[in-house]
């Protein structure tokens, strides 16, 4: 695939896909990087060599600041709304990264506000830095609302009053605070942390068998649903992994190398990647 974007910089190692945002002076979403973002997300979806994908940015103070103000000035609002009964494409582009058979992480360094956190917070992950990394959603400020499933996707990632203090307040909510509230993941104290972290984690993820990590994640996205639905979802999804060749061969491999000892259980995390890795040799 091409992969060739004005306002990202990509590069692919052992099933890896990182895309660093470039959109100086501040990297606001222009329709420019909003376009980009759509046909990289697109891409990178159909492209079965990727089982983790990582943005970032080239910018240490702003992962993505907002959607361009000036834009939304030129949004039609002569004539009464109307209520769609389709996605917006920015929709689909935060639904993309949201449920593609894929680990979507976000290396968040500096701010991400408005569109920009709204594109974060519906990848699986986010990562970033003490006393660097700030969130604002500033739209009811402006007079308007977050837009692009942001009152529906941080009620979900931090609860419907530390929601409504996001967005009603329009003020920044810092690095401690966002981790404190589970919107983080984890901070570091310096940018060589969280790159080691990161790409550590990106690394392990995509030792796995790529099968694994698209419907683990689906079963995930379906704690949505009802209880009762989301456990039978649970139930069938689990049976799809078990019919897989990656399934049978990570198994196996796991057994022959120390599962369910005493020395491999007290290690699991490594043995972990050592089983993988010597079945992704054999494959």
């Amino acid at each position: 695939m091409a992969y060739e974007y004005e306002t990202l910089q990509t590069w692919f190692d052992r099933g890896v896909m990182t895309a660093t945002i470039n959109n100086p002076p501040v990297n606001v979403m222009t329709l420019q990087l909003y376009m980009d973002l759509v046909g990289f997300t697109s891409e990178v979806e159909r492209d079965d060599r990727v089982k983790v994908v990582v943005f970032d940015s080239a910018d240490p103070d702003f992962f993505i600041a907002h959607f361009d103000v000036e834009a939304i000035l030129q949004f039609p609002a002569e004539e009464p709304p109307e209520k769609s009964a389709e996605f917006s494409d920015f929709h689909l582009m935060c639904e993309r990264v949201r449920t593609m058979p894929k680990a979507t992480i976000v290396k968040m360094a500096g701010r991400a506000g408005g569109g920009g956190n709204e594109f974060a917070s519906s990848c699986d992950m986010r990562f970033g830095l003490r006393g660097k990394t700030v969130i604002n959603q500033m739209e009811v400020a402006l007079g308007i609302l977050p837009g692009g499933t942001g009152t529906q996707r941080l009620p979900r990632l931090v609860g419907r009053g530390r929601a409504m203090e996001i967005c009603l307040g329009s003020d920044d909510i810092d690095a401690e605070t966002a981790e404190h509230w589970g919107y983080l993941n984890r901070i570091f104290d310096t940018p060589t942390d969280l790159d080691r972290f990161v790409d550590g984690l990106a690394r392990r993820i995509a030792s796995w068998p790529a099968e694994a990590i698209g419907l683990c994640k689906a079963s995930i996205n379906n704690a949505e649903m009802p209880w009762k639905d989301g456990l039978l979802e649970e139930a069938f999804l689990f049976q799809k992994t078990l019919r897989t060749p990656g399934a049978q061969a990570n198994m196996r491999k796991a057994m022959a190398m120390g599962l369910q000892t005493r020395g491999g259980e007290l290690r699991m995390g490594e043995l972990c990647l050592e089983f993988a890795s010597a079945a992704n040799d054999e494959s």
